[in-house]
């Protein structure tokens, strides 16, 4: 068996490093060993040759934001399955959250899942711990605890943090483990019984729209107790234009700020609700395409893509949200919100590239070395092909033309808007602490 492995004449795209050229890279016991010219590769008699020619190999895509289900909701996915679904995306690093039953609130939760996932042994799973008790935002966690067990950040994610009070006092507490804090920012008196982005789309079809004033408020809510409590704050799930500008200058006043956005935010618009019949007559109602924060409008898309690219938004992270059939298959207003996005996340991106967009190097980066920056080192040196770094390498053909077929997808959650959509960029192959555990047929 072969300890080593030689990935050859790929276009190494490093951002943490600064490295965009063809070369070499050689694996080693689980670690990048030696990075450099084509053919200049230390001896090593026992390696297994990758030809990477004509591919892009980069440092192993990271996720900040996604949900497994695991313990609690098997139906929809499981740690193992999740975990399979990320390798086919490209992701070698994913942080789950912890809206699980029982919720990821306790050492003895988090514990259940960073074995169960050292278990499965395909990609790394980081925990985010609850911020209160059993996400009911009524009383705080045992957040030291939580850290020590080996959570990333904490957050309520799927519930927002409604009182003002217990987010300040989350964000003091958090202060004194050097944790972010991620909050899912909605104002739910604002969205009670309502389904998707408030606009004409909503009226058309008679739904209960949320307005984008629901998430600014809490953005904004949110930036103000950061900003008196000096802790770190992660914005989840960016949808509106709004959010953009605030979060613009809260940065701009040296706020210790970060933010997300997901690839169906950058991609599809509230229109992807509607779905015509076969006689183009008859609009129905694609469930599929129902998420919280809903999907917004063009001009929403427009300031997020500027937002990322002037750094405004530093991750994109997929809020992977699998859902059973039965979830989904049902009236639009009591459909389960949430898009499986694993397998799809990459493909719909790289349209962002093709279209010029976003530039390669930079969509690289932000699924690359700036969650790693987010992360921190806790869980050794990420988001880099840096030489003595743990080797998780995402290797893609940038060109290469495939179209998505959720029946094909690995992860339970067939629920996807991308259903039968054509991409032009796909994985080729995932390694994770030097083993390959995804390869395309």
């Amino acid at each position: 068996m072969a300890t080593s492995l030689l990935i050859s004449g790929g276009r190494v795209i490093d951002p943490g490093q600064r490295i965009d050229k063809v070369a070499d890279l050689l694996i080693t016991k689980g670690k990048v060993a030696w990075i450099g010219e084509k053919g200049a590769a230390p001896s090593h008699a026992d390696s297994k040759v990758v030809d990477a020619s004509g591919l892009v190999v980069c440092p192993g895509f990271i996720d900040l934001h996604c949900h497994l289900r695991e313990p609690g909701f098997e139906d929809k996915e499981t740690i193992n399955t999740g975990s399979q679904a990320a390798a086919r995306g490209g992701f070698t690093t994913i942080c789950c959250m912890p809206n699980t039953n029982p919720p990821l609130d306790s050492q003895s939760s988090i514990d259940y899942v960073k074995k169960a996932a050292q278990a499965v042994g395909i990609v790394q799973v980081l925990p985010v711990g609850c911020i209160t008790k059993g996400r009911q935002g009524k009383e705080l966690t045992e957040m030291y605890d939580l850290a020590e067990a080996g959570v990333v950040a904490f957050s309520d994610d799927g519930s927002p943090v409604s009182s003002s009070r217990m987010m300040s006092l989350a964000m003091d507490y958090s202060l004194g483990v050097g944790l972010p804090i991620i909050d899912h920012c909605e104002d739910t008196q604002l969205t009670e019984d309502a389904c998707m982005n408030e606009g004409w789309v909503s009226a058309r079809l008679g739904l209960k729209g949320m307005p984008a004033a629901a998430e600014e408020l809490m953005v904004a809510r949110d930036i103000t107790l950061a900003q008196l409590s000096g802790a770190r704050l992660h914005i989840a799930h960016v949808s509106t234009a709004g959010s953009v500008e605030l979060i613009r200058r809260a940065k701009e006043a040296g706020l210790k700020i970060t933010a997300e956005v997901t690839p169906h935010h950058l991609t599809l618009t509230e229109e992807r609700v509607m779905s015509k019949s076969d006689d183009n007559e008859r609009i129905s109602y694609d469930t599929n395409a129902k998420v919280n924060p809903p999907l917004r409008t063009r001009r929403d898309i427009e300031a997020l893509v500027q937002g990322l690219k002037e750094g405004v938004i530093d991750v994109i992270a997929t809020d992977h949200a699998p859902h059973t059939l039965a979830d989904k298959a049902c009236e639009f207003g009591l459909a389960a919100f949430g898009i499986s996005g694993f397998e799809t996340a990459f493909g719909s991106l790289m349209s962002l590239v093709h279209e010029d967009k976003l530039k390669l190097e930079g969509l690289i980066s932000k699924l690359t070395i700036e969650p790693a920056r987010i992360i921190g080192t806790r869980y050794g040196e990420l988001g880099t092909l840096k030489p003595g770094t743990r080797a998780d390498v995402t290797i893609f053909a940038s060109n290469k033309e495939w179209t998505a077929d959720s029946r094909d997808f690995v992860s339970k959650g067939k629920n996807t808007p991308f259903d039968g959509s054509v991409f032009k960029g796909k994985i080729q192959m995932t390694i994770a602490a030097g083993q390959v555990v995804y390869k395309s047929q």
